[in-house]
């Protein structure tokens, strides 16, 4: 009863928080993450744990779901080689650069500790971005690559993660095998998905008359198809993706306009809420894990974090225009099917650079770290990589968060000028 009654309780701060950001204009992820960090400290409650699987389970399915749904297909295939490039060879690049940073500035952490904290901080969260700029007038195009990654990120960094955290167990790393492993889950979860896809749609075909049972098949299937994937171990996060995407078109050619105005409202809901208890649960954890940390190490773990902080949005800023050059350099010769619609300007990508936040996959990776080893030892440095994977989460959210706003109007201005 007591984690009811808190759960209530952080419900209704959400919501309350949520009505009073529209009227101070501040983005609402932001005063929720400060008030979950101010509710943390609170001295009487207890602390609340989060458990990483429930996590995946209850936020992953709906919100990938919802954002494969109603992503525009077509401007999905028109960047497709730019949303791949951010999901997939980002994600490596950051986790790499990450980590090479943290084994020569964090002192006494050896290169695969390293490589986990570089893992849980190499995919964005492209949930904070988009409620972040909800509303500020971004372009169909920025809006789809933003969306496109976060479907797609999340796999490559739960890959990564999983490799970096054998090779501290002492399992052999081999890139061969990890690239094969990697194309497994991948297809595996778009063969899952494609047939969930397959299914659903043959059963909504039968039963799309009556509405209230076919929203509550649409509810039900995400998390059905993301259990039966990570049950025959492949790719959750994919199957999830390829579903939306699959109902997304066969609901466009079968549902009626009422229908779909029904399950738009239903997911709406559900969707804030989600979104609203991941930035309030972000914000909780800060207070939770500056207690597990030595307070002669805690300015110096800041430190440490802002200058990854730092270097992930470098590295971040150096691909994507990077990207933009490549993809001019294509379309110039003709090459690679690469369409006019395909080019990245200026605006665009610096608007996609600077919304590269890191959110709740980040943190629960990190929350979910084994705390022994299979020989019975300690993870080491357990606390340290936990402790500076949330003040990243929170340096982005919130520094990057507060000037996004100010960077999306800053470029209107100046294209209106």
């Amino acid at each position: 009863m007591e984690n009811y009654a808190i759960v209530i309780f952080i419900l209704a701060v959400m919501i309350g928080l949520s009505s009073i950001a529209d009227h101070i204009k501040i983005p609402y992820p932001i005063l929720l993450i400060i008030a979950g960090i101010a509710v943390g400290f609170i001295p009487s409650l207890p602390p609340i744990d989060i458990n990483p699987e429930i996590i995946f389970l209850i936020f992953l399915p709906p919100l990938l779901y919802d954002a494969a749904f109603n992503i525009s297909f077509k401007e999905f295939k028109t960047n497709i080689n730019t949303i791949l490039t951010l999901a997939i060879s980002l994600v490596f690049i950051t986790a790499v650069g990450i980590a090479v940073v943290a084994h020569y500035m964090i002192p006494g952490m050896s290169w695969p500790v390293s490589f986990v904290l570089g893992a849980i901080l190499s995919a964005t969260d492209a949930v904070a971005a988009m409620s972040i700029t909800k509303g500020l007038g971004l372009s169909h195009k920025t809006n789809t690559i933003l969306e496109g990654e976060s479907l797609v990120n999340d796999a490559s960094a739960l890959v990564a993660y999983r490799f970096a955290v054998a090779a501290v167990t002492g399992t052999a790393f081999v890139f061969w095998k990890a690239s094969l492993e990697f194309a497994v889950l991948m297809a595996g979860g778009f063969l899952i998905g494609m047939v969930m896809s397959r299914i659903l749609a043959f059963i909504l075909k039968r039963i799309h008359d009556n509405h209230l049972a076919t929203i509550s098949f649409m509810l039900l299937m995400p998390f059905v198809t993301y259990l039966i994937a990570e049950e025959v171990h492949v790719s959750g996060v994919i199957a999830v993706v390829i579903l939306g995407l699959g109902i997304s078109r066969f609901s466009n050619k079968v549902f009626p306009e009422q229908l779909k105005n029904q399950s738009k409202n239903i997911w709406d809901i559900i969707i804030f809420l989600l979104n609203g208890l991941i930035f309030i649960l972000i914000g909780l954890q800060f207070p939770y894990v500056y207690k597990n940390i030595n307070s002669a190490d805690i300015l110096p773990y800041i430190g440490y974090s802002l200058v990854i902080t730092i270097v992930a949005l470098l590295l971040r800023m150096a691909r994507v225009f990077l990207q933009r050059f490549n993809l001019q350099k294509a379309f110039q010769k003709g090459k690679h099917k690469i369409t006019e619609d395909a080019l990245l300007d200026f605006k665009n990508s610096l608007i996609i650079s600077w919304s590269g936040m890191r959110g709740i996959v980040s943190l629960a990776i990190a929350i979910g770290l084994p705390a022994t080893l299979s020989d019975g030892s300690a993870f080491p440095q357990r606390n340290a990589i936990i402790f500076i994977s949330v003040v990243v989460v929170l340096f982005t959210l919130i520094g990057q968060g507060l000037t996004l706003p100010w960077l999306v109007k800053k470029l209107a201005t100046e294209d209106e000028g």
